[in-house]
């Protein structure tokens, strides 16, 4: 098995789950005591989440660039991020290092038309959310009409991940927000919800959504050790 590299940190509660899914899914896939060959550079998320405000995406950029370098310097075959909002510069990392970058949209877009949706709701960070950077590739590589909420639950949806999920705060109440904004959109005609944010698996579950559930943070972990076993 390969071994997969995961720049993580943002926020490390999404970052436990990442590490908890790769190994519960090699374990599921190779039996007995297998778990996921892997390496994790976790950051430190406050200057991340304050350049993130300020909107200096090129100092993001050369950030997650320096963490997937020393990932490959320490042994990954692959890297990842182990975040949505990030992949705002995932360019800056696949310059940056010699490996193959995993990134966090493909699977999702690859499942979602297996499923035959053509329509989806996304739920993310303001960011996620309003910039090109997510729906533009859903729509490009996998031809998804992507719906997002209304301005105001935007920003109840952004406050709930960084003021609540990044600390690890789970609210029934905010569950309760994140199903509205889940029947808005099935509304409006979508056929299913991204969870485009590594945090929302933290407060929605399948369960939880009167719409199919596409899970980034599983689907993302799935595909990194598909990639690791497959590629021996």
């Amino acid at each position: 098995m390969k071994t997969i590299g995961v720049i993580g940190g943002m926020s490390w509660e999404s970052s436990a789950e990442y590490y908890r899914l790769l190994n519960r899914h090699a374990k599921a896939r190779l039996g007995g005591h297998h778990n996921a060959r892997s390496l994790m550079l976790t950051v430190d998320f406050a200057p991340i989440e304050a350049n993130q405000r300020a909107g200096d995406w090129s100092a993001l950029g050369d950030q997650m660039a320096d963490a997937a370098r020393q990932l490959e310097r320490g042994g990954a075959e692959i890297v990842m991020l182990a975040t949505n909002t990030m992949h705002r510069v995932y360019e800056s990392i696949e310059q940056a290092i010699n490996v193959p970058f995993l990134h966090i949209a493909d699977p999702t877009g690859a499942a979602l038309r297996a499923a035959g949706v053509e329509r989806v709701g996304l739920l993310g960070t303001r960011y996620t959310m309003e910039q090109t950077f997510y729906t533009g590739r859903l729509r490009e590589r996998y031809g998804l009409e992507t719906l997002v909420p209304e301005e105001a639950e935007r920003a109840d949806i952004h406050r709930i991940i960084y003021d609540e999920l990044c600390h690890g705060n789970v609210n029934s109440e905010s569950r309760a927000v994140y199903q509205s904004v889940i029947e808005s959109l099935a509304a409006r005609g979508a056929q299913a919800v991204i969870l485009g944010c590594t945090e929302i698996t933290l407060l929605i579950k399948p369960e939880d959504s009167v719409l199919p559930v596409f899970d980034t943070t599983a689907l993302h972990a799935q595909a990194a050790v598909e990639w690791a076993i497959g590629a021996q």
